[in-house]
């Protein structure tokens, strides 16, 4: 009989030994798998696949970046760009500036020409209906385009003079000056122009800018 007590007395001390054991053993898989996964989500969220595509998506946003391909856009200008200024029949008193990417990364144009004439203290306004919904990236080899209302068709424009110098300033991603200027020749008999000068925004393609 003492036997038998002493193993019932015994049984239960042995089941709470292994209960406690097994408690113990899963508290340090809990612990070792919290610290597990820390470890793995902190390594993701550092990781080159996260961080590489937080900054493509910034680029596409407008920050130069040409869409995570390796080659970010610059500001147009300077020696990496051709511009080409030349009357054109119709409209009728109409001039189409052209600009080519001549340089081996895309540029961006941002919003429009400054196009000073002559000895002129002041430049033309924009036709703010033109502007375009996005900004003009040119891949190596493209061209962009504005246009420039010289003087008003039915002779009602004042100042009426003629010019035979162009100094075109671009702008910048804030939409400021940049300090360089093309200096695209214009006919040697030189331009008619008057007050009633106006550009355009800078276009995509020829028709755009010269729908306007």
């Amino acid at each position: 009989m003492s036997s038998v007590r002493d193993t019932r007395i015994r049984l239960p001390a042995a089941a709470a030994a292994a209960t406690a054991a097994v408690v113990i053993a899963v508290l340090s898989l809990t612990a070792y798998g919290d610290g597990s996964s820390s470890g793995k989500y902190a390594k993701s969220g550092a990781g080159s696949v996260q961080d590489g595509d937080a900054p493509a998506r910034k680029g596409k946003a407008g920050t130069g970046d040409s869409g995570g391909s390796g080659n970010k856009a610059v500001v147009c200008g300077g020696s990496g760009i051709k511009t080409v200024a030349a009357p054109v029949n119709r409209p009728v008193n109409h001039m189409l500036l052209t600009v080519t990417n001549t340089g081996s990364a895309p540029c961006d144009l941002y919003g429009y020409p400054a196009a000073r004439f002559g000895k002129a203290r002041s430049v033309p306004p924009v036709n703010e209906d033109s502007k375009p919904r996005v900004v003009i990236r040119l891949a190596p080899g493209e061209s962009g385009y504005a246009a420039v209302n010289l003087s008003a068709t039915d002779g009602s424009g004042t100042n009426g003079r003629t010019v035979k110098s162009l100094a075109v300033t671009f702008q910048d991603r804030a939409g400021e000056d940049t300090s360089w200027a093309a200096h695209p020749p214009l006919p040697a008999k030189g331009l008619y122009v008057d007050d009633s000068l106006s550009v355009t925004y800078w276009q995509q393609s020829m028709d755009n800018a010269l729908s306007w």
